[in-house]
């Protein structure tokens, strides 16, 4: 297909339901209690003696729920993120978030009983499970860390009506807020998402004026919005900590993740070592800029003073060929996204901000939400977006509970694929004013993705720690801002308003420590991508290989096929060697020789 057929537009969700009121809602609800009915009726079978035969059934059984569960949230959360101020959109959501509670709770048993088992009882079940295996050792894993059948079911409704409650309650106040900013003498008034790309504005009172615009909006309801926080970090200690054992609140994460405490710690450990590199390139991009030294709000600007602007079908020509070029299948699977029409990319009013790939069940070609406006970002965007749907694409082999890659691995695909349209984008460009821009955009991406999430992994810990000895939201506030002060050092100007950005950043409230896997896979496709222009057509099978596994193994196994050992710190500083490499270049790119 050509660019020209590539409109931006809003996506179909008739492959899910029609509509929230549909006859097809009904009838999947339906099938559903009969199913979960259905599976409550094996409870009976679920006996040491076990028979493979019987344990498939009950996994067989399970899936089917799982699918069809799937298929009813899913449909909920995106037509919830269609328009976050459509009631009834928001009220299905709130319906199903309950009904997968209690579906939860109903189908509990089976999970407790397999926990329960002595390990000599699990290996011929294990044997016979195929593509389910990993699930359940992950369960296993889960054991020493499992409450009571009952208090279990407890805690999901619980969670329901307490700390998903809350989160929904923030995202239905920060999804509300109209960010009002006068450009070129006229008011405006910007979504979150349109206010975001005034951060790479050419003009510094523009970028300003779009930051103070953030905070004096998201100030206002610090009170509310830190007391929602807070709320969220004392639940989290007290299921996941005194209730449940794990030594701190980030274990159940990683335990989640498999990725043992000490790595995630070792991680941590190297990114703070290596802060002063992208000191370093705040410093080159200060002298790009014909400043001393930048201010925080200027860590996106553009070192041009007109932004290159992509149509929507040249910017999905150019992330589609890219992909191809790596590869006929990969591009081939990318473009399933447009051809089923499973792309919003329409900029509107009430959408949710941001971006974000979906995949609802291994049969059905994922969904990919973003605000497309035209910037270089945008595309970038775009093309990490089609990443993720082409890695659930290449493990859509497996089954509901194993198609789905661990959270540290899935970024794999996603920041390759940006990597992969860069060097397109840099081999096409003639003008080398617009090579070296996308260097810069190279380097702010890897600064956000990897510095960026990693101190705020840094400042969830301590925070979860402050709270639980009585912090305030004042408190936060100043360490938020001493996070900052160290990240930086004295590269940059940091100003006493930026303590409230933490308050703006969803993933604290909805996904606790979830961030730190930016970095993890960022450093991981660093190293994937340096083998890859080493080695070029020899690369390819295996690390197809790495994406096809999805969530069928632990990370440790599938990463040690393409010859990575997570444990070691050398690994994770040989990314930042990487980078070093990168911003050496842009030093050979002087301010003078381009003049």
């Amino acid at each position: 297909m050509g660019a020209g057929q590539y409109p931006s537009e809003r996506w179909s969700l008739d492959e899910l339901f029609p509509a929230i009121d549909a006859p097809e809602v009904e009838a999947a609800k339906g099938e559903l209690s009969r199913r979960v009915e259905e599976f409550e009726g094996l409870r009976p079978k679920l006996v040491e003696g076990l028979d493979a035969a019987g344990f498939q059934e009950i996994l067989a059984a399970y899936e089917g729920i799982i699918r069809l569960l799937s298929r009813l949230m899913g449909f909920a959360s995106l037509r919830f993120a269609e328009d976050t101020q459509d009631q009834r959109a928001a009220a299905f959501r709130a319906e199903m978030q309950q009904q997968a509670a209690q579906i939860e709770n109903r189908t509990l048993f089976f999970k407790h009983w397999w926990k329960s088992l002595d390990e000599e009882a699990t290996r011929p079940l294990l044997d016979a499970a195929g593509d389910f295996r990993y699930w359940l050792e992950s369960l296993r894993r889960e054991r020493p860390y499992t409450l009571s059948e009952p208090e279990e079911k407890i805690i999901n409704l619980k969670d329901v009506n307490g700390a998903q409650a809350l989160v929904n309650l923030y995202t239905t106040i920060t999804n509300r807020y109209v960010f009002k900013v006068e450009l070129e003498g006229e008011t405006r008034e910007l979504n979150r998402e349109q206010l975001s790309e005034l951060y790479r504005h050419p003009d510094p009172g523009a970028r300003e004026a779009a930051y103070r615009e953030l905070y004096r909006v998201y100030e206002a309801d610090a009170p509310v919005l830190g007391l929602i926080y807070q709320s969220i970090v004392r639940d989290e200690w007290s299921e996941k900590v005194e209730m449940r054992g794990f030594p701190k609140p980030i274990s159940a994460r990683n335990l989640a993740n498999d990725i043992p405490d000490p790595v995630v710690d070792t991680l941590l450990q190297v990114c703070r070592e290596n802060a002063a590199l992208f000191q370093r390139y705040f410093q080159l991009k200060a002298r790009w800029l014909g400043v001393d030294r930048l201010r925080r709000y200027d860590i996106y600007a553009p070192v041009a003073q007109a932004e290159k602007s992509y149509p929507y079908g040249e910017a999905v020509a150019m992330v589609l060929e890219s992909y191809r070029r790596f590869d006929d299948r990969v591009g081939a699977l990318a473009q399933r996204v447009f051809d089923e029409r499973h792309i919003d990319s329409e900029v509107r009013p009430g959408k949710r901000s941001g971006a974000f790939c979906a995949t609802v069940t291994p049969d059905l070609t994922p969904w990919v939400l973003q605000s497309y406006s035209g910037t270089p970002r945008n595309v970038v965007t775009m093309a990490h977006e089609l990443g993720h749907a082409v890695h659930s694409l290449l493990a859509d082999r497996h089954t509901a509970l194993t198609q789905d890659a661990s959270l540290p691995l899935a970024e794999t695909a996603s920041t390759f694929g940006q990597m992969l349209l860069v060097d397109y984008m840099l081999e096409h460009e003639t003008d080398e004013q617009v090579r070296r821009d996308l260097l810069f955009h190279q380097m702010d991406d890897a600064y956000g993705t990897i510095m960026r999430q990693a101190y705020f992994a840094l400042f969830e810990i301590e925070a979860h720690d402050r709270i639980r000895a009585g912090a305030a939201v004042d408190d936060l506030h100043t360490l938020f801002l001493e996070n900052l002060r160290e990240q930086f050092g004295d590269s940059l100007d940091l100003s006493e308003d930026h303590r409230f950005e933490w308050l703006a950043i969803p993933h604290f409230y909805f996904a606790p420590f979830y961030v730190y896997a930016y970095a993890f896979g960022q450093l991981l496709v660093l190293s994937l991508y340096q083998q890859y222009r080493e080695q070029g057509e020899a690369f390819k099978p295996r690390y197809l290989e790495i994406l096809a596994a999805g969530g069928s193994a632990s990370p440790k196994a599938i990463l040690e096929k393409a010859g990575i050992q997570m444990e070691q710190a050398d690994f994770w500083r040989g990314g930042f060697g990487v980078l070093e490499g990168q911003l050496a270049k842009l030093e050979a790119f002087t301010p003078e020789a381009d003049g």
